[in-house]
């Protein structure tokens, strides 16, 4: 096991990692910007440094700076996180080259996934079912380009290859558009990503999102955590996520759980990571990879009894997989809601003093934060300040428990969603389970009219 690991990230997450560190003996270097001197992580650690100023360019996506953060305080392994850095393939090869262990995959691994043509190719070599779509790359040539859509049949989505996170899409219903929208998707995919590499999958109407996580280890063991529901979604970010998902046959979740751990013994993937699909008409069909811890990874914790965080330091450390695919069994039901600094309504980022903060408790809940009454929301990064996990023995038992946890919770100084989240534990499609990712952006159309 390592001596000592430095965290290269912020928020709840570092928090997250500084905790299981301690639980496995480990010490935590936390690096933090200017704009995060007063976070929670930074005065409980026992040793933390100062990476740059607040914009996240000249402080966490700062590689020679967190480097040299290791490098002085004798670290031995970097633990990403998630965001910033986590899936950048050429940090994780600088992390290696430096003579450090890169808490995550490998880059090629990282790098693999991070195309998404290259991922999809890779999952249909590994028999993981993909979303019918263009075998590559789109061709420059119209005609091709129109074939292939013809062939999909209508509506066709645009993606790119590089892209993530909701950007670089676009959705084309007719011929007629279609050959504009490749060539603004390009475009854009090139500024964005530095990537112009666009392809073309069929456009699902009403799925829902479901994800797969896994874990592996370096000696081409794997097991599947079972799965997540994380259909509800504004703008593709997610807020709030479930597990199991509701409704789906356990042999199919199983079909496909088992398919993803033969992916990763095929890709000799190590670490945590999460096949994320879109689920339609009771058919999976893979979207893409995420080679990282995700920020809803307590759901499964919760319903698993398994440390993801701290299975990743172990496994990074070299050491097996502590437990089989048998070994797993699911117990409940969790769900997170994101608590977010922003206006509950119109999403408006609310930085600033929080002037008073109480966390729910009782049994089954769980606070993930990083915040504290008189901290100071910086407006630099993104506005979520903390999650609320529940579990119960059924999915009732756990809506009711983060009913009466939301119900608990106060902050005052800042705006926080947590109305929204009220209004959605008592909304009775999504109590019923099932709703689709489009329906939070419906429900939202619907209310304010």
């Amino acid at each position: 096991m390592f001596k000592k690991i430095l965290v290269a990230n912020r928020g709840e997450i570092a928090l997250r990692i500084q905790r299981a560190c301690r639980e496995l003996g480990v010490q935590a270097v936390m690096v933090y910007s200017e704009a995060d001197r007063e976070a929670k992580y930074v005065k409980l650690a026992e040793e933390a440094v100062c990476i740059g100023p607040g914009p996240s360019a000249l402080s966490y996506l700062n590689m020679p700076a967190i480097i040299s953060a290791a490098e002085v305080t004798d670290a031995e392994a970097i633990h990403p996180g998630y965001g910033f850095l986590s899936e950048n393939a050429d940090f994780a090869e600088r992390v290696e080259q430096s003579g450090f262990q890169f808490i995550g995959p490998t880059p090629e691994a990282i790098r693999m996934m991070g195309d998404k043509v290259s991922a999809k190719q890779a999952m249909i070599r590994a028999g993981v079912p993909c979303v019918p779509g263009s075998e590559g790359e789109l061709p420059d040539d119209p005609a091709q380009i129109r074939r292939i859509a013809k062939t999909i049949g209508y509506p066709v989505i645009i993606k790119a290859a590089g892209g993530g996170g909701g950007r670089g899409m676009r959705v084309v219903h007719t011929e007629a558009a279609l050959v504009n929208a490749v060539q603004m998707t390009k475009a854009e995919a090139g500024a964005a990503f530095g990537n112009p590499a666009v392809y073309m999958e069929k456009f699902l109407q009403n799925p829902r999102h479901i994800e797969i996580q896994v874990l592996a280890d370096k000696f081409r063991n794997a097991v599947y955590l079972g799965e997540r529901d994380c259909s509800m979604q504004r703008r593709h970010q997610k807020i709030i996520e479930e597990a199991p998902a509701p409704g789906i046959a356990r042999k199919l979740i199983e079909k496909v759980g088992e398919r993803c751990v033969a992916a990763c013994k095929k890709m000799g993937y190590r670490g945590a990571g999460t096949f994320e699909f879109l689920y339609e008409n009771g058919e999976f069909y893979f979207i893409e990879m995420n080679t990282r811890v995700q920020v809803e990874h307590p759901v499964t914790e919760m319903v698993t009894g398994i440390d993801i965080v701290k299975t990743q330091i172990m496994v990074a450390a070299g050491e097996k997989l502590p437990f089989i695919q048998r070994d797993i069994e699911i117990h409940g039901h969790a769900i997170e809601c994101r608590l977010n600094a922003e206006d509950p309504y119109k999403f408006t980022p609310s930085p600033g003093r929080i002037t008073m903060w109480h966390a729910p408790g009782g049994p089954g809940v769980r606070v993930d934060s990083h915040v504290y009454t008189n901290y100071f929301v910086p407006p630099n990064y993104d506005s979520m300040v903390g999650k609320i996990i529940v579990h119960g023995d059924t999915r009732d038992q756990a809506m009711a428990r983060m009913r009466t946890a939301l119900a608990e919770t106060l902050v005052e100084g800042i705006s926080t969603n947590i109305p929204l989240h009220r209004e959605l534990m008592a909304d009775a499609k999504f109590m019923a389970g099932g709703t689709n990712i489009h329906y939070l952006e419906e429900w939202m159309a619907r209310r304010t009219r």
